[in-house]
């Protein structure tokens, strides 16, 4: 995008702004995962910083649990501006059967957009030693239960829900989509 997306305009607020207004739809426990760098202070929010300044998602997944103080944590990516808060709440809800609750896609897995237990830390913990910053390392040490596409139809369209936002092209998509629904 060659900026910030967080801050891309995104109906009446950014992508940052309407992704804070989704999650505090399920929960008034809002904090922002910013990476390594303190940001977004200017949005009255804990802001999270990552332990290290090269882990990635993972990185932001450990500092989100460990400031939830053994609750569990609901996780959405700046770059979905088109999740529905009924899937979010879902995710919420559901997080009791396991230690993780992860959307399927038709593309996959959608570990940027789920629920996750303080039971990950170990995992997460285990797979940050050994270097491994996929998002899914830690997967095999916990008990992550995935919803296929058929279980997400309920929400929407699980083709486009999950359309994630890296290029311009991307944002103007999604923003016909999301008027059209």
């Amino acid at each position: 995008m060659g900026q910030d997306k967080a801050v891309l305009p995104w109906r009446d607020t950014d992508l940052l702004g309407h992704a804070i207004a989704r999650l505090r739809a399920v929960t008034p426990d809002v904090a922002i995962l910013c990476g390594p760098e303190p940001r977004y202070a200017d949005r009255g929010l804990p802001a999270l910083t990552d332990r290290t300044d090269d882990d990635g998602a993972i990185a932001g997944l450990l500092a989100g649990l460990v400031h939830a103080g053994g609750r569990p944590v609901l996780l959405l990516a700046v770059d979905l501006p088109l999740v529905p808060v009924a899937l979010l709440q879902s995710l919420a809800e559901e997080l009791a059967d396991g230690d993780g609750i992860v959307p399927l896609s038709p593309r996959g897995p959608e570990p940027l957009c789920a629920a996750y237990g303080p039971a990950c830390l170990p995992a997460i913990r285990r797979c940050l030693a050994r270097r491994e910053k996929k998002m899914t390392a830690f997967w095999p040490g916990v008990r992550v239960r995935t919803l296929p596409p058929p279980a997400l139809v309920r929400f929407g369209d699980p083709e486009t829900m999950f359309i994630n936002v890296n290029e311009p092209a991307d944002l103007r998509r999604a923003a016909r989509l999301s008027t059209a629904t």
